[in-house]
């Protein structure tokens, strides 16, 4: 990986940390490459039963695109007729978001500052965010004479209904934490200097959990989001044959008649 993104794996968790604090962590052609690497990487571990998402220093999780790169880049364009600026979206924050919202294991985003962009998509692709009470969210790409990318116009009105998410997206303006816990865009808001330690807490507890029930849970309110009610429930039929034959259905059968905590093996 390179520096601009930090990628560690310890009992069962993966931390991957964005790494350009002083660019408020915004994402150049290196950093989209390298978190691409690191959240495939980690979806594809066998090893890995979780993975925390978060970002250097206390001002940024991250504010999207680099404009400073992509200005130079537009320019290259138009000298040379070419498109390859935005092909930025296929090549990196797509597969980004596709590996963070697929991966069969739960997402927990740490948000410490300024989510804007194509920020805001890779935490709202997360299962879970734990937020600063200094942080912010922003859509920003209306202010850019942009679209929405990185799964916004996806997850966004999934979270918060399509009225609410239209007036983010046409009217971008900054979101603080308790106006996004309101909202229902943040799960817990805790204060800055903890924030490290409450969203490590929370990807640790669901790096100890039922990985195989946590991966069907994630693939069933993804599928029953656009199905009818009696799809639905056919594939709920197929995903807990799945999860009640995994180790650790049994695991937590048998501990639940001892009195006992259960002990995951994450299969």
């Amino acid at each position: 990986m390179a520096d601009s993104v930090l990628y560690e794996v310890t009992d069962g968790l993966a931390t991957i940390t964005i790494n350009r604090p002083e660019a408020m962590n915004a994402m150049n052609t290196e950093t989209k490459v390298a978190l691409r690497d690191a959240v495939r990487a980690a979806a594809s571990d066998t090893a890995v039963r979780a993975v925390l998402l978060t970002a250097a220093g206390n001002r940024a999780f991250c504010v999207g695109q680099d404009l400073k790169e992509h200005i130079g880049s537009l320019a290259a364009d138009r000298e040379n007729g070419s498109s390859v600026t935005m092909s930025t979206v296929s090549e990196h924050y797509n597969p980004i978001v596709r590996a963070l919202t697929e991966m069969p294991k739960p997402v927990v985003a740490g948000v410490n500052g300024v989510a804007a962009g194509a920020g805001f998509g890779f935490a709202l692709a997360a299962d879970f965010r734990v937020v600063a009470d200094t942080a912010s969210f922003n859509t920003s790409f209306a202010g850019v004479a942009l679209t929405a990318d990185s799964g916004v116009s996806w997850t966004l009105p999934r979270l918060i209904g399509g009225s609410r998410a239209t007036d983010l997206l046409f009217f971008p303006r900054s979101v603080k934490a308790q106006e996004a816990l309101d909202l229902g865009i943040a799960n817990r808001v805790v204060p800055s200097e903890q924030l490290a330690e409450e969203a490590a807490a929370v990807a640790r507890r669901l790096a100890q959990g039922p990985t195989v029930a946590y991966a069907a849970l994630k693939e069933s309110l993804a599928y029953g989001a656009s199905r009818s009610l009696e799809e639905a429930l056919e594939h709920e039929d197929t995903l807990q044959a799945r999860a009640g034959a995994s180790e650790d259905h049994g695991i937590a059968v048998a501990a639940f008649l001892a009195k006992q905590a259960p002990e995951y093996l994450g299969r």
